[in-house]
């Protein structure tokens, strides 16, 4: 399978002089077989971001979305605009329309920008997700993930319509995941399906192999008291060597995390890279 490097282009901090912070996800995974971009944040940052740490977008051999929110598919562009017919490994439903309900009754669009869907029916080769689908050797996506917790949703107020009366179920999250020889790696982009929804299928797709590491965003934001608590102790069931919380998690889930697993916890900003054996 080879080594892979992780480089974190977006996030909403960064750790080096120069770097953009912008609330999104943004992540390199390079290996051997390839150079691939899991989520784009949302404008400005990728772009200045893939400069200041040497990135080359030019050279990417597929885009994969994790879903359709704009902090994750804005960014896009910055690719497209160097690569015709790139690959983009995502769901269909990333490119419906996705509301937020706002204070009041206000909604807010927060789906995939007009002109980028313009961008991505124009220039990028589509490749629908529906299933559990291998992008390269080791490095696979989950495609729609099963609801199994009862105690995890979206993670928000999320729906299809701007009249925000139908709700958004969030079929095309998925997560990537990689096989390595110290056990899978998972990069999240926002976990709505579920964090250990997220966790317990991807256990299931690799027969029960450990989690060397979870990293991403994995929407705890809202997270009430009990849902924290029983995230906790499913991830301590878990047994995952390190998890790197970020973006939407939350400063209070992060805190709590960084609490119960003092030595494992580690959240991360642009700028941070991580090497594992293949």
């Amino acid at each position: 399978m080879g080594d892979f490097r992780i480089t974190v282009l977006v996030e909403n901090t960064a750790s080096k002089k120069g770097l953009l912070a912008e609330h999104g996800l943004s992540v390199w995974i390079e290996s051997e077989h390839g150079r691939f971009l899991f989520d784009t944040g949302q404008g400005p940052a990728l772009g200045v971001n893939a400069d200041m740490l040497g990135i080359p977008l030019e050279r990417s051999d597929a885009v994969m979305l994790s879903h359709g929110h704009y902090d994750h598919t804005g960014g896009l562009p910055n690719v497209l605009h160097l690569k015709e017919h790139l690959p983009v490994y995502t769901h269909p439903a990333a490119l419906e329309p996705k509301y937020a309900m706002g204070p009041g009754t206000m909604s807010r669009d927060i789906g995939m920008p007009s002109r980028v869907k313009d961008l991505v029916e124009d220039r990028a080769e589509l490749r629908w997700i529906q299933g559990p689908t291998e992008v390269s050797d080791g490095l696979l996506l989950t495609g729609p993930i099963p609801r199994r917790t009862g105690y995890e949703d979206t993670g928000g107020p999320f729906f299809a319509d701007a009249s925000c009366r139908t709700p958004d179920g969030m079929p095309d999250d998925q997560a990537a995941f990689l096989r390595t020889n110290r056990g899978v790696f998972v990069v999240l982009g926002c976990a709505h399906a579920g964090v250990i929804n997220t966790l317990w299928y991807i256990r299931e797709l690799t027969g029960n192999a450990p989690f060397c590491v979870v990293m991403g965003g994995m929407h705890l934001v809202a997270a009430g008291r009990q849902r924290m608590d029983r995230t906790v102790e499913a991830l301590k069931e878990l047994d995952i060597e390190r998890i790197f919380p970020a973006h939407c998690t939350g400063p209070d889930a992060v805190a709590r995390l960084r609490r119960e697993f003092p030595d494992r916890c580690f959240p991360f900003s642009a700028g941070t890279v991580l090497d594992i054996e293949g």
